[in-house]
């Protein structure tokens, strides 16, 4: 991978790529991207990502599959199965959140539609969304103010066009989401009861109770599940997007998936595939994402040579529940962090440290309305100064009747161990929530990956910047999920399925013939890397950053995979072996890799991402971190299991 920030000259084009260490060990941790000839302007998403990422970066052979491909568009579709290790569909949706269930929904009124997700469809971040959907609906608010509070949360990284996209169409989306079924918090005379949160200066976010996302993901499985052209795959776990090359451009044309109930490799073909599959929030230790989350989508999509941007941005949410601070603990670690959505601090909830001394106006005078960075940031230095573990946010001066009408969830959940949050502050403290970055997209979804189109968290569109505002990510799922519609259909009808085309791919296999021991040896060791690995990147990759911790978790993660793949290949491991720990290993080494080297190209202080050998906001950096894919893929966990080792 090379990776840099993009430097403000005249004409737009990727030149002059200087790797650094390209050896085997350290083949995907390049760096020192420079552009010869850019405009501000054109820096922008709305440039269109397929006009320039798709410049001749590479010395590619022509392909031979692709011409293959090229020639086949006149065969007729085949919309139906066709065996049990291979399904044959018009669209493949990659994750069954808000995003993917909302694409497919639409898609499906053009072709047949696979909905492919890791466990139960509705076990994704959506359905842990507690706070809302943010979207301009009261008279006395407008578009331009949702712009605004987008772009300074963002810290001016935003692309003006995506926000002023999603701020524009957000309404008429949530109009959709009603008309689909889905029911929302409403006032006494049946208006949208609308919320406020941090970094919102108006109330605009529509929300059912502290359970939105819930809400949202059950009307749209609802509808999905009625719909004849959609059909749904649990528990198949994505493991590498089907490509080839036709000339310098990747081009899709489905995913090999593991059926991880019945141990078999299913390779699904397909004319347009949308990747929704959600973030990496499990390349740390401490989450409030589901256990699904290990960055299957960012680390497909970048060994398939999508561009990928802004990975540094990484957002901690700053009130996780901390089960330390409960009366009761918890018998067994939870998965994941129970979220303490913003829509407390909006309500009027106040942090405390330990002390109760209200800390937040010492930080910023937006105190607990500050957005999400500033607030994570300065609780984790109150911990710091005092030695401790947790703070306070207290929302028990509120009526006994609002709290528990607002966040029902939250007080039921805080009561299973002894915590009245009508009567006591809850004990809080940051944790890994939102990527802002990922698979670089355009304003339809689009990719530099043919047929390839992202939404949902997956995606880097240029809305979030630098920092997330509250309650703009499901708004952002549903219009890039509908943007994503036309273009996808134009390319369906422009492409035709072969019936061969399952053949193009070498097929990747079970390890049914390691054994029982073996295989428990190799899933022990794994679990024990995976937690040494999220330990690294909570030490040196974290809230606050230095050049030298980065450095650090850089050579630490290299030894670590380098490690483990000599352990598995040791014990018999094959390079077409798959399972679902091992697979979801190698996509966590790979995101907490991007995430590490786009912080490292980042010589500034901006948003989510802080350093503190370079603590302050340089205007000349106010542009996106690009990272292009890398064909020196050495180890196991950068190469697609489809195609041969490059040695």
């Amino acid at each position: 991978m090379a990776t840099g920030v993009a430097a403000r000259t005249s004409n737009f084009h990727f030149g002059g790529i200087r790797c650094k260490g390209q050896s085997c060990q350290q083949a995907s941790l390049v760096s020192s991207l420079t552009f010869n000839g850019c405009i501000q302007r054109e820096l922008s998403w709305s440039f269109g990502v397929s006009r320039f990422l798709r410049f001749q970066r590479f010395n590619f052979s022509h392909s031979p599959v692709s011409e293959n491909w090229k020639s086949l568009r006149t065969v007729p579709v085949l919309s139906c199965l066709r065996d049990g290790s291979v399904k044959y569909f018009d669209f493949s949706v990659i994750g069954s959140g808000v995003a993917g269930l909302r694409y497919a929904l639409e898609v499906a009124k053009h072709g047949t539609v696979a909905v492919i997700t890791k466990a139960e469809p509705h076990e994704s971040n959506t359905n842990y969304a507690q706070g809302g959907v943010s979207a301009v609906l009261c008279p006395s608010d407008s578009v331009e103010s949702h712009m605004q509070d987008t772009i300074v949360a963002g810290a001016y990284l935003c692309d003006d066009e995506t926000v002023r996209v999603v701020c524009t169409e957000g309404p008429d989306r949530i109009r959709e989401l009603i008309a689909i079924g889905a029911s929302f918090d409403r006032g006494e005379e049946g208006n949208l009861h609308l919320a406020r949160e941090g970094g919102h200066s108006h109330h605009r976010i529509v929300h059912a109770a502290d359970m939105t996302g819930r809400e949202i993901e059950r009307a749209l499985l609802e509808a999905v599940v009625s719909d004849p052209n959609i059909s749904v795959f649990e528990h198949h776990f994505a493991i590498d997007l089907l490509t080839t090359l036709d000339g310098p451009d990747a081009v899709c044309h489905g995913v090999d998936t593991l059926n991880v109930e019945t141990q078999e490799v299913v390779r699904f073909i397909s004319k347009v595939t949308l990747l929704a599959s959600g973030g990496a929030g499990h390349i740390y230790p401490s989450t409030t994402n589901p256990l699904v989350s290990t960055g299957d989508g960012m680390a497909m999509a970048h060994r398939a040579q999508a561009v990928i941007s802004n990975m540094e941005f990484v957002q901690f949410h700053p009130t996780a529940l901390a089960d330390e601070g409960l009366p009761i603990k918890p018998k067994k670690t939870r998965e994941n962090s129970f979220l303490i959505t913003e829509a407390v601090r909006g309500d009027g909830g106040i942090l405390y440290n330990l002390g109760m001394e209200r800390f937040m106006p010492l930080y910023d005078e937006r105190a607990e309305l500050a957005p999400r960075d500033v607030v994570a940031r300065s609780i984790d230095d109150q911990l710091k100064k005092r030695n401790e573990k947790y703070v306070l946010l207290d929302i028990s001066h509120k009526p006994t009747e609002k709290i528990l009408s607002h966040f029902p969830n939250i007080a039921a959940e805080c009561l299973k161990y002894g915590l009245d949050i009508t009567r006591q502050p809850i004990p809080v403290v940051p944790a890994a929530h939102y990527m802002c970055g990922g698979v670089r997209a355009g304003l339809q979804g689009e990719t530099n990956v043919r047929g390839l189109y992202v939404a949902g968290e997956v995606a880097c569109t240029g809305l979030h910047g630098a920092n997330r505002l509250a309650s703009n990510s499901l708004l952002e799922a549903l219009v890039f999920a509908r943007r994503a519609v036309q273009p996808s259909i134009d390319h369906k009808k422009s492409t035709s399925i072969d019936l061969s085309a399952s053949n193009w791919w070498t097929r990747t296999v079970v390890p049914k013939s390691l054994g029982r021991n073996v295989m428990h040896n190799i899933l022990r060791r794994t679990k024990e890397v995976r937690k040494e690995l999220q330990s690294i990147m909570w030490r040196y990759v974290g809230i606050v950053r230095s050049t030298t911790s980065l450095q650090t978790a850089e050579w630490r993660i290299d030894e670590l995979e380098a490690e483990w793949e000599t352990y598995l290949f040791e014990h018999g491991w094959e390079q077409t072996f798959v399972g679902l720990e091992a697979c979801e290993m190698r996509n966590l080494f790979c995101c907490a890799k991007l995430v590490v080297s786009s912080a490292l190209a980042r010589h500034e202080s901006r948003g989510l991402h802080y350093m503190v050998d370079f603590p302050h906001v340089e205007e000349n950096k106010r542009l996106p971190t690009i990272i292009l894919p890398s064909l020196v893929n050495c180890t196991w966990s950068s190469r697609q299991l489809h195609k041969l080792p490059a040695y």
